[in-house]
């Protein structure tokens, strides 16, 4: 394999939080600055691959989260707000030396950053989040009803439509087949706990932490409005918005170089 292609694609490793063994990519990178990289619901690590690539001047991690990619879905379906923060907690401890490192993270994943810099501010330089609110109310009870498997990856992606998704694109990365057929690389029918572990109301967590925050929003999104994206920004200080007027929840996928010329000029900012 061509050795930057290999780059591009990061090193899979391997880690326990508590007793479960979770996965994630280092990408690698030429720094002491660590970055890492929280994916969404029914997503995992590799969504960040080419960002990840254009950012080697940091060193850059991607967590496969529980329940995601290669990491082990909890038996017990444990999607609780806490388990996500101690995962955190788990890599940056036992696999990244126990410094502090700046977290991006979408949607689910940037929940669990601004929370884990509330209750680890010493362990957080500053946090990117990317279109998720302080006040959330989703529903994935649709992953319970998809199919384990399809027959075509065409089928599996009808099944998306069928339920009534609009971002078909960013729910069917995180596919694989095998001889039972196609199939999501997630814990479908822990999906629904999850999101309603993440429903509520946290501005505390969001006004907890001092760390610079970058607020990345998109005008079309599902999941924030501007009102309570400007909100955010303006009850929180130290914290920055990026409002994407043509974009809708997973920015970083539909206008990858905005996205990471935004995140490129927080970041030498702040650090």
């Amino acid at each position: 394999m061509h050795p930057s292609l290999n780059h591009h694609l990061g090193t899979r490793k391997y880690f326990h939080s508590g007793n479960l063994k979770l996965s994630y990519l280092d990408f690698g990178g030429d720094s002491q600055d660590v970055l890492l990289l929280l994916h969404g619901h029914m997503n995992d690590a590799r969504t960040f691959s080419t960002f990840a690539a254009a950012m080697q001047d940091y060193r850059v991690i991607g967590l496969d989260q529980r329940g995601h990619g290669w990491s082990e879905h909890p038996s017990d379906k444990d999607y609780s707000r806490e388990s996500y923060v101690n995962d955190i907690l788990a890599i940056i401890r036992g696999e990244l030396g126990g410094q502090p490192v700046t977290i991006l993270g979408h949607s689910l994943g940037g929940i669990n950053a601004y929370q884990f810099a509330a209750r680890y501010p010493e362990l957080v330089k500053a946090v990117i989040v990317e279109d998720v609110g302080a006040e959330i109310n989703g529903d994935l009870s649709f992953a319970g009803t998809l199919p384990e498997r399809s027959a075509s990856f065409q089928e599996l992606r009808e099944s998306l439509v069928r339920v009534g998704l609009r971002a078909i694109d960013y729910f069917s990365e995180s596919v694989f087949e095998d001889e039972k057929g196609w199939g999501f690389r997630t814990d479908l029918r822990g999906m629904p706990f999850s999101q309603q572990n993440c429903n509520g109301s946290w501005w505390d967590d969001w006004l907890a932490s001092t760390c610079p925050i970058l607020l990345i929003h998109g005008k079309k999104s599902f999941v924030i409005d501007v009102a309570q994206a400007e909100l955010m920004a303006s009850r929180r200080p130290n914290t920055k918005r990026e409002l994407f007027t043509e974009c809708g929840h997973d920015i970083h996928s539909t206008d990858p170089e905005g996205y990471r010329r935004v995140v490129r000029s927080f970041l030498e900012e702040v650090l």
